[in-house]
Order: structure tokens, then C-alpha cells, then sequence
């Protein structure tokens, strides 16, 4: 069994890291997408080329690896921690008759889905978006679409996998 002192670091680590991608999700899909709207139209202006270029691939950095260190340090945090399972989680406590496993399992599997949302069709595309893999015009625009899709289910999928999360330690609101 671990120390409490190794738990309650991960656990930091998990609720820092998770803030900071659900932070960068949140950017993305409420200010950075309507910006880049907005500056496109904006023909006087500077364009979307200073967010696009400087901006966005910063930001894609930080949300593709604080979303891999949350699912890391919550899979550990699953297995040290005396009150759960990795196992039981991911199998909703099916068999184990526990609440608590059926809901953060719930919040681990809407957190899974999430992460591979983010390594797959969102950084994919967004790769061809910014030009830093070869792409036509007409793959720039496909891509964009994939990319805005798979961004906008991650942050329809974050509100109940946040409840579930919370709802795990702090008893069901529902």
C-alpha cells in the first residue's frame, strides 16, 4: 500500500493537470475558436496567423500532455488507493456491488474517451490545420471540421465526467 503522503501528491498532480487540460479545452472551444472566426472576417485587422503560428501550438502542447499526465496520475491514483481498483473502475464495480467504483469508473472511461480524442482525430488534425504536416487546402478544411468535432464532444463529455469525478469523493448529487 502506498504512503498517504505518495497519494496525496498524485492527487494533486491528477486535480492540477486535469485543471489545466480542462482549462486549455475550455480556451479552445469558448475563446481561441471564436477568435480565429472573428480575425478571419476582420479584414483590416491582422489576421489569425499570430494565433495560429505562436499561439495554438503552444497551447496544443500543454493540452495533449496535461491530458496524458490526468489519465496517468488518475490510473495510479486507481490502483494506490486503498478505496478503489483500476480493475473495479473500468468495469464500473460490476460484481463488487460498490457505488464508488461505478462512479469514478464512469468519470475514468468519460476521462479515456477524452484522452483519446485528443491524441487521435484532434491532434491529427489539428497538425494538418497549422500546417506542420503537408496538406491541401481541401484536407485543411476536412481536418478543421474533424478537429472541431472530436474538441467540441470532449467538452460536451467533461461536464458529466467532472460530476462523476466529484461525485466519487464527495457522494452522488443525484
Amino acid at each position: 500500500m502506498e504512503s498517504m503522503t505518495s497519494l496525496a501528491l498524485d492527487r494533486w498532480l491528477h486535480f492540477l493537470a486535469g485543471i489545466t487540460w480542462i482549462g486549455l479545452l475550455y480556451y479552445f472551444n469558448f475563446v481561441q475558436v471564436p477568435a480565429l472566426a472573428e480575425a478571419t472576417k476582420d479584414k483590416k485587422g491582422p489576421g489569425p496567423a499570430a494565433i495560429s503560428k505562436y499561439i495554438a501550438p503552444r497551447a496544443l502542447a500543454w493540452f495533449r500532455w496535461s491530458a496524458l499526465v490526468t489519465w496517468l496520475s488518475g490510473a495510479y491514483y486507481l490502483m494506490a488507493a486503498p478505496q478503489y481498483s483500476l480493475h473495479g473502475a473500468f468495469t464500473l464495480g460490476i460484481g463488487a456491488n460498490d457505488v464508488a467504483l461505478t462512479t469514478i469508473g464512469m468519470g475514468a472511461w468519460l476521462g479515456t474517451i477524452m484522452l483519446l480524442n485528443v491524441w487521435g482525430p484532434i491532434w491529427r488534425n489539428q497538425k494538418k490545420v497549422l500546417g506542420l504536416v503537408p496538406a491541401t487546402e481541401e484536407q485543411k478544411a476536412k481536418a478543421k471540421r474533424v478537429a472541431f468535432l472530436a474538441s467540441r464532444t470532449n467538452t460536451m463529455l467533461s461536464i458529466p465526467m467532472l460530476l462523476f469525478m466529484g461525485a466519487a469523493t464527495h457522494g452522488l448529487p443525484f
